[in-house]
C-alpha cells in the first residue's frame, strides 16, 4: 500500500512538474515588445524613405528586414497620438482630440481607461517607461506608474531642454525629469536621446528573460526644445553634417542621427541578453514632422502635403515599421491600412490575449496582416473632428476628406539642400513620389466646402475630386457626423 502510494506521489509530482514547464514555456514564448516612439519625426526624415539628407542606418536596418508601414496613420500632435496607442480608442471617444496638455493644466487621460501596459501587466508582462508621457500628471494617479507602468524614467511634459531637461512654459520654468515619482537632478549635462538609451538598455540588461518584457521606449528626439535654443544635438554629431548648408537642417539631422544610434544599441542590448529572438520591435512617429520652422524646427514630410498638427497625409501619415524574428513574412512594405489605435488590440493578441476581453475599441487586430501579409480588417480612419474649430478628416478606403482645413500651412515644404539630395536605394513602394505641386493648391476651409482625394492614387493631396464624387462626399460627410 504504501509502494502505491508513493508511485501516486511521484506520479503527481511529474504531472504537476510537466504543468508548470509547460506554462513556463507558455510564459516564456510571448514575446518582448520594444515599443520605440520618435516625437515629431517627418516622413522623409528617414532613409528607408528614400531620402538620404540624413542616412538612418540603424532604423533601415530593422525596417527593410521587417516591414515598412506605407499606409499607417497617427494623430497629428502629441497628446492625441499617445492616447490612442495606450486606449486603442481614437481621441474623439476619450476626450483628448482638441489639443496637447499644458504644464498647468489639470487633466489628463481619463482614469477610467484602461492602458496598454495594464492590459499586458494582465499577461504576465514587466512593464518599463523611458521617455516621454504627456498624458497629464496634474494628480498623482494620473502619473505612469500609476497608469501600469513598474517604472518611469522621463519627463511628464511636452518638451524640454536636451541638456538641462528643464522646460519653459506660459506659467512657469523648471526641471522636468523624474526617476518615477522622484524629479532627477543628477542627469544634468547628459544629452537626452542618450541618456534614455542608457535607460533602457539598464531595463534590458536587469530584465529577468523567463518574463515577458513591455519596454515603451517614447525618445525626445526630435521635437523642438525651448525657445532659447530649439534645436540641440551633440557637436561632434553635428560636424557630420557639414554638407548640409542650412544651420536648422544640419542641427536637426544630427537629432535624427542620435535618434539612429541610440536605436542600434538598444537593439544590440536586446541581441546580447539573449532577447532579440523572441522581440516584437514596433517603430513609430507620433505625428507627422514640423517642417519649414513650424514649432521652430526643420523636419520634412515632402513629398507629402502639410505639416504637424494638420490633418493634411504631412501630418497624420506616419513613419513606422514593425522588426521582429517572429514575422512569418518580412523584407517587404506593406500598403495594407493600419492606424496607430491598432497597435493595443495587435500587442494584446500577439502576448495571448483575448481581444474580446478589451471592450470597445477603434483598434483592429493587425497581427495576421502584418505577420502573413493578409488584407487588412480596417477600411476607415477617422483622422480627428475638432471640437472647436470643425477641422475634421475621415479616410474611407482610398478616399480621404477635408472639413473646415485652415489655408496655413497647407502647401509642401521641401528642406533646405533636398534637391541636391541622393535618394537611396528604398524597398518596394516604400518611397512617395509625386510630380511637381500645383501653383493653386486646392482650399478645404470652411468657405470653399470639403475636399476629397483618392490618396491611393494622389497621396500628395494635389487633386480635389469633390466636385466630380458628389455621392461620396456626401456618404463621408454623413459618416462624419455619425461619429460626433
Amino acid at each position: 500500500m504504501q509502494l502505491i502510494s508513493l508511485t501516486v506521489a511521484v506520479l503527481v509530482s511529474v504531472l504537476l512538474h510537466g504543468l508548470s514547464l509547460s506554462s513556463a514555456t507558455k510564459q516564456n514564448s510571448k514575446p518582448h515588445i520594444i515599443f520605440i516612439v520618435a516625437d515629431d519625426l517627418g516622413w522623409d526624415d528617414v532613409s528607408f524613405h528614400g531620402s538620404e539628407q540624413i542616412p538612418t542606418p540603424n532604423l533601415d536596418g530593422l525596417a527593410n528586414s521587417g516591414i515598412i508601414l506605407n499606409n499607417y496613420y497617427v494623430q497629428h500632435i502629441c497628446t492625441p497620438t499617445r492616447s490612442a496607442i495606450m486606449t486603442g480608442r481614437y481621441p474623439i471617444h476619450t476626450g483628448m482630440q482638441h489639443s496637447v496638455i499644458q504644464a498647468a493644466q489639470p487633466y489628463g487621460l481619463g482614469l477610467n481607461e484602461t492602458l496598454l501596459p495594464q492590459y499586458l501587466k494582465q499577461l504576465g508582462y514587466a512593464t518599463h517607461a523611458v521617455g516621454k508621457w504627456h498624458l497629464g500628471f496634474f494628480k498623482t494617479e494620473y502619473t505612469p506608474t500609476k497608469r501600469g507602468f513598474d517604472s518611469f524614467f522621463g519627463y511628464w511634459c511636452g518638451k524640454g531642454d536636451y541638456w538641462d531637461h528643464s522646460n519653459h512654459e506660459i506659467f512657469g520654468w523648471g526641471l522636468d525629469l523624474r526617476d518615477n515619482l522622484e524629479p532627477a537632478f543628477t542627469d544634468w549635462g547628459n544629452y537626452s536621446t542618450d541618456l534614455f538609451t542608457t535607460k533602457a538598455i539598464d531595463v534590458i540588461q536587469k530584465h529577468d528573460p523567463s518574463q515577458p518584457l513591455f519596454l515603451y521606449l517614447p525618445y525626445q528626439a526630435v521635437h523642438s526644445a525651448n525657445y532659447i535654443q530649439p534645436l540641440q544635438a551633440p557637436p561632434s554629431t553635428i560636424k557630420n553634417f557639414s554638407n548640409i548648408e542650412d544651420g536648422n537642417r544640419r542641427i536637426f539631422a544630427a537629432m535624427v542621427s542620435s535618434l539612429d544610434q541610440g536605436v542600434g544599441k538598444v537593439i544590440d542590448a536586446l541581441q546580447t541578453q539573449g532577447l532579440y529572438n523572441n522581440s516584437l520591435i514596433v517603430f513609430t512617429t507620433d505625428n507627422g514632422g514640423p517642417a519649414a520652422g513650424f514649432d521652430m524646427n526643420s523636419a520634412c514630410n515632402f513629398p507629402l502635403r502639410g505639416v504637424k498638427a494638420t490633418l493634411w497625409e504631412g501630418g497624420v501619415r506616419g513613419a513606422g515599421f514593425v522588426h521582429s524574428p517572429l514575422l512569418s513574412t518580412k523584407g517587404r512594405v506593406s500598403m495594407e491600412m493600419m492606424h496607430e489605435a491598432d497597435w493595443l488590440p495587435t500587442l494584446y493578441s500577439v502576448a495571448g490575449g483575448d481581444i474580446h476581453d478589451l471592450g470597445d475599441l477603434d483598434g483592429f487586430d493587425m497581427w495576421d496582416t502584418l505577420s502573413k501579409a493578409t488584407e487588412s480588417p480596417r477600411k476607415e480612419i477617422l483622422h480627428n473632428i475638432d471640437p472647436k474649430s470643425g477641422y475634421s478628416a475621415l479616410r474611407f478606403g482610398d478616399w480621404k476628406l477635408i472639413v473646415n482645413a485652415s489655408q496655413s500651412w497647407s502647401g509642401w515644404y521641401a528642406p533646405p539642400g533636398l534637391d541636391n539630395a541622393i535618394r537611396g536605394a528604398a524597398l518596394k513602394n516604400a518611397v512617395v513620389t509625386c510630380g511637381k505641386p500645383p501653383s493653386s493648391p486646392s482650399e478645404c476651409t470652411r468657405e470653399s466646402g470639403p475636399c476629397l482625394f483618392n490618396v491611393a492614387d494622389d497621396p500628395c493631396e494635389y487633386v480635389d475630386l469633390a466636385k466630380n464624387e458628389t455621392e461620396m462626399v456626401d456618404s463621408m460627410l454623413k459618416r462624419l457626423e455619425e461619429f460626433k
